[in-house]
């Protein structure tokens, strides 16, 4: 497929003072025969389950020639400190909040369903080239046959970089497997592309803050008008990635969060649009104000 990764990083809107709340823009893309839903995610930056959450139902090896497909590149900021790094598990992402300049976003890959990623604030603790790679206790219990560690090279599973957290054990780094960026499949490291762990190694200061949120809904308002974007639950999620549905046909709740953040705008709500977007749970920012009349 034609190279098309930097579209989406040179899409991402700017900041002045502080970050605004709805970062990129809505992204189409027609593919093209040789295209699966990997080769997309990855030339636009997006995780695997992002791409099938906003194109259910859509063969991910074979999604045919000339199929409009709909890339998510267009995110709300989570609700926390806009400093350091903030990672949000619900939906894979990781931001990146410099001192001065743009917000960036990146997916990942993050711990499953008993190897959950922990939620909380820590810090960049060390950063390393090439690092070694030493399975857990609880890795070496699920394969006997694993080295004792594997140093640097194409067999790594930390990739070329790694950026250790606070937290003991655990660290932001690359990957061996980019097809597991925007899955739950690791033992609660947070995997990167390698091309997005690359920059992030090279940009970011040990003692860089670090925080890490669980929140499948987030809303925020842009250019005077309220948006919400819902994500699937982790059950949803691993069903997207195995059969290209959600599990649950049961809507999220995030009523009691919208009608807090609209205030006194609470009679320009859009119940309709609303209660769409947390039926889908497909990851994409809508618009739940309707515009003021003139």
């Amino acid at each position: 497929m034609r190279p098309v990764r930097f579209l989406a990083v040179a899409a991402l809107a700017l900041m002045s003072a502080a970050a605004p709340p709805l970062i990129g823009i809505p992204t189409r893309y027609v593919t093209q025969e040789e295209d699966t839903l990997l080769d997309v995610a990855r030339a636009y930056d997006v995780g695997y389950v992002e791409m099938r959450a906003a194109n259910p139902g859509v063969d991910p090896w074979l999604p045919g020639k000339g199929r409009e497909l709909i890339v998510p590149t267009q995110h709300l900021l989570p609700d926390a400190p806009h400093r350091g790094i903030v990672i949000n598990l619900a939906e894979l992402r990781l931001y990146y909040f410099p001192d001065k300049g743009e917000p960036r976003s990146f997916p990942l890959g993050i711990g499953g369903e008993g190897k959950e990623t922990p939620v909380g604030r820590t810090r960049i603790a060390a950063k390393r080239p090439h690092p070694v790679w030493i399975p857990t206790p609880s890795e070496h219990a699920e394969n006997p046959d694993l080295p004792q560690s594997i140093g640097p090279g194409p067999d790594n599973p930390m990739g070329e970089y790694a950026l250790y957290l606070g937290w003991k054990g655990y660290a932001v780094h690359g990957t061996n497997k980019p097809y597991s960026i925007g899955r739950r499949d690791s033992h609660g490291c947070i995997r990167m592309y390698p091309e997005d762990i690359e920059w992030l190694y090279r940009t970011v200061a040990i003692g860089t803050p670090v925080t890490v949120v669980d929140q499948p809904a987030k809303v925020g308002w842009s250019g005077g008008e309220l948006y919400l974007e819902v994500h699937p639950t982790q059950q949803d999620a691993d069903a997207l990635e195995q059969k290209g549905v959600p599990l649950s046909t049961l809507a999220s709740d995030a009523d009691d969060l919208i009608v807090k953040t609209a205030g006194f705008d609470a009679g320009r709500l859009d119940w309709y649009t609303i209660h769409l977007a947390e039926i889908r749970r497909d990851g994409i920012p809508l618009q739940v104000t309707r515009p003021v009349p003139y």
